[in-house]
Formats: C-alpha cells, structure tokens, sequence
C-alpha cells in the first residue's frame, strides 16, 4: 500500500474484525469517514455489480470456484476503462441525492 493510501471503510462487518482494526492502527492507516448503509456511494460496488451481471448473463454461468475466478479475471479485463470512468464520476451526482433525500441510499 502506498504512504498516500486511506481506507474506505463502508462499515462492512469484515472491516471491524479485531485483526483488521489491530493492523489499520500498526499500520496507521487513515480512516475515510463514511456513513453507514450506503453501498451505493462506493464505486467499486458499482463495479463488481457491473461485472456480476456480466457473468451471469453468460451462456454458460460458472459452476466452480476455477471458473468463477477464471470468469471474473476475463470481465475485469473485458471492462471497458470508460464504464469506471462513469462510474466514478457519478459520485458527486449519488452524494448530493444522499444528502438531499437523507435516506442513506441512491437508487441509480
């Protein structure tokens, strides 16, 4: 991880595990502040989702471990640099719908 990296913690129960939080501090790596319950202000989700569709709306779905991780190295190699570029730049249009609706939740 580079000097400049900061943790995006989306509050996921993984992120609060005992181990996680013990290297985060030896480590110390900054914490985004984040709000809770708002996956869709995290681009990456946008991402895995883009790529889950692509998966599944496959003629033959992976039915193992190999394949699933064969499929997903070949979508994140197919995904075209301009779909995380949107991605990305939707983010101040779901951060200002968040905060005008003050539900926690974009539904984009």
């Amino acid at each position: 991880m580079g000097t400049d990296a900061i943790l995006m913690d989306e509050y996921a129960r993984t992120h609060r595990a005992r181990l996680v939080r013990s290297y985060r501090e030896s480590e110390t790596i900054p914490q985004m502040a984040w709000p809770a319950r708002s996956p869709d202000l995290n681009p990456i989700e946008h991402v895995w989702d883009t790529m889950r569709r692509r998966i599944v709306g496959r003629s033959m779905p992976p039915s193992t471990l190999h394949e699933l991780h064969h499929s997903l190295l070949q979508e994140w190699a197919l995904l075209p640099q301009q779909a995380i570029n949107d991605t990305i730049a939707s983010i101040p249009r779901r951060c200002q719908t968040c905060i005008s609706s003050r539900r926690y939740r974009t539904r984009y």
